[in-house]
Formats: C-alpha cells, sequence, structure tokens
C-alpha cells in the first residue's frame, strides 16, 4: 500500500483490502473488487465501504521468490484498484495492470 503513488491513493473512496488464502468459487484468483466504481455513484450515501480481496495462496504459487511475490501485489492491488476508479479489464491490460 505504501508504495501506490500518492496522487492515486488520493482518489480513493471508502474502501477496504483484505487479504485471504483463495476465493471460494475460483481458486486461481489473484484478487477481486467488491463495491461500486467511483464512476457509477451517484450520491455518497456513507454505506459501507467497498473491498479488495488479495488471494495469498494463487499469488504465492505463481510466484518464484519473494521480489517477485511483492511485484504481483503490487500489481494486484493497483489493477482491483483500477475498478474501484472505473476502469474496466480491457483498459487495466492496456496499462499494463493486468
Amino acid at each position: 500500500m505504501d508504495a501506490i503513488p500518492e496522487e492515486l491513493y488520493e482518489s480513493f473512496d471508502n474502501i477496504a483490502v483484505l487479504v485471504e488464502d483463495q476465493h471460494e468459487d475460483e481458486p486461481d484468483l489473484l484478487g477481486i473488487y467488491e463495491g461500486v466504481p467511483l464512476t457509477e455513484r451517484d450520491e455518497w450515501g456513507g454505506g459501507l465501504p467497498d473491498v479488495i480481496r488479495i488471494f495469498r495462496v494463487p499469488l504465492c504459487a505463481m510466484c518464484e521468490d519473494e521480489e517477485d511475490l511483492v511485484d504481483e501485489v503490487y500489481i494486484t492491488v493497483v489493477h482491483e484498484f483500477g475498478h474501484h476508479l472505473g476502469i474496466d479489464d480491457h483498459r487495466l491490460h492496456e496499462l499494463g495492470w493486468a
């Protein structure tokens, strides 16, 4: 989280990041965003935070060493934050955050 650029971090609103072992239905999933993207919110109602879930087991399984793991976690977190900001998978792939 500390590595995320300040200008990007400042645009996040009411979001929690959780680390779990793996997704119940999709065990190879690295992360998932659950919520309403900022671009689709009409009015802020003060509800529960959106959630980004990062899945430890598949991330660890795909990485060769700790440095690789740190890089992959960063990419996954930024990817999911991109969804929070309203960026779709296609555009995230174009930007290199997939």
